[in-house]
């Protein structure tokens, strides 16, 4: 962060309060730090406390007063040329109305026009959960993520009503570490970025009746890592997730389902459109034949369930793909038959396939670490150490670019 010229953007919610930590963590690493808030911002933190820690002056009005000596009248216009990104926390629901809208009526909202094209943009909704899910707010965030600003989802906690919910600002240091990795991606371009990519994510639940359902012990943890270290790369994520515990990882659209036809469903309407398709979730292949809607009861010594076969959704993308498009698999085996991995590889028409070993400890569901085996269609075959999912994420994805470089 050293030597960056941040701007951050406040707006009038009650987080706005932990603002002045961020601009003191940004200070500590190095940064230059401006900061505009809106009118309804001064409600929640003083202009005065923001000056203080940031060292220059509050940005509020468009417009200085006349009699201001050695003023820069057209800092709206320099502030946009300066920053080397806008962070806006929080971010109200009247404030992502006025930026999709492309309003211009105070400094915050002119700074989001005059910010030059390449620069990163991070909004930090903060509201009510009902407002944040309203299709008003949900149809303005859509629209400013397609435009190439990084939205982060809000938390779930306790909100300043009372209630108990999704609405949350992130901390400020999970504020900081987010902008970090979306300057990193922006300073580092890779032959992933700009590009659509698909993963899919952690177990499948298979309905038996209302209570109960077939699953795995897949935490969703490796498909989020490589969620994760595609966005960083500057790829347009999108992220198909089955029941799992993890926040979605920054810049990334994610889509929740919960069984194999759900994500089957979600996965279909990326097939064409996608750059790359990475199946990381523990699909399971079978499916009760006649789920009941109500409770089993248990009347009888034994029970009889009938199965039958999901889809396989990865090697469906596969023999739909067209020739600028890739298929990336896991092959997760408790032995080392790397063989089969091999005729997964084959049989699906991968590009390469990942032999994920599982051995309960090291590797594997639940685990933080994993041994990987990268395996390419052209005969390429890459033994990775064990590492931590994240940085086996980071090898995977290393693998990705350098196919990309050669087709």
């Amino acid at each position: 962060m050293r030597g960056k010229n941040i701007i951050i953007g406040i707006c009038g919610g009650i987080a706005a309060y932990k603002i002045p930590q961020l601009v003191r963590l940004l200070k500590k690493r190095g940064a230059n730090v401006r900061v505009a808030l809106t009118d309804g911002g001064t409600r929640f933190v003083s202009e005065l406390a923001l000056a203080t820690v940031s060292g220059e002056p509050v940005y509020r009005k468009i417009f200085p007063p006349m009699d201001t000596e050695n003023m820069d009248y057209t800092r709206h216009i320099t502030l946009g040329e300066w920053a080397d990104a806008l962070v806006i926390a929080p971010a109200t629901a009247n404030t992502l109305a006025k930026l999709t809208a492309g309003l211009c009526d105070d400094m915050l909202s002119v700074i989001f026009i005059t910010l030059r094209p390449a620069k990163p943009v991070l909004i930090f909704p903060a509201m009510d959960g009902q407002m944040f899910l309203s299709p008003s707010v949900q149809r303005n965030i859509a629209t400013l993520a397609a435009q190439g600003c990084t939205i982060i989802n809000p938390e779930s906690g306790e909100l300043a009503s009372g209630l108990c919910g999704l609405g949350r600002m992130p901390e400020p240091e999970a504020i900081l570490a987010s902008l970090e990795e979306v300057l990193h991606t922006t300073e580092n371009i890779s032959p992933l970025s700009g590009k659509s990519v698909v993963v899919t994510a952690g177990p499948t639940r298979e309905k038996i009746d209302g209570v109960r359902f077939i699953s795995n012990y897949s935490s969703g943890k490796m498909g989020f890592a490589v969620a994760r270290a595609a966005a960083k790369r500057g790829a347009l994520v999108t992220l198909i997730t089955g029941p799992v515990h993890l926040d979605t990882p920054p810049g990334v659209k994610r889509i929740d389902v919960e069984s194999a036809a759900e994500m089957h469903d979600a996965a279909q309407k990326f097939f064409r459109s996608c750059s790359i398709f990475i199946g990381a979730a523990a699909v399971a292949d079978y499916r009760p034949a006649a789920p009941c809607e109500g409770k089993i009861k248990k009347d009888a010594q034994e029970m009889e369930l009938s199965l039958v076969r999901n889809p396989d959704i990865l090697a469906e993308f596969s023999l739909q793909k067209s020739s600028g498009q890739l298929a990336i698999g896991f092959a997760l085996e408790m032995e080392s038959d790397i063989d089969n991995a091999r005729k997964k590889l084959e049989t699906k028409k991968l590009d390469l396939i990942a032999f994920n070993f599982f051995d309960h400890k090291t590797a594997g569901f639940e685990v933080d670490t994993n041994i990987l085996t990268l395996i390419e269609n052209q005969g390429t075959t890459t033994e990775l150490p064990q590492l931590t999912k994240e940085s086996a994420a980071e090898r995977l994805l290393d693998a990705i670019e350098q196919r990309c470089t050669r087709t």
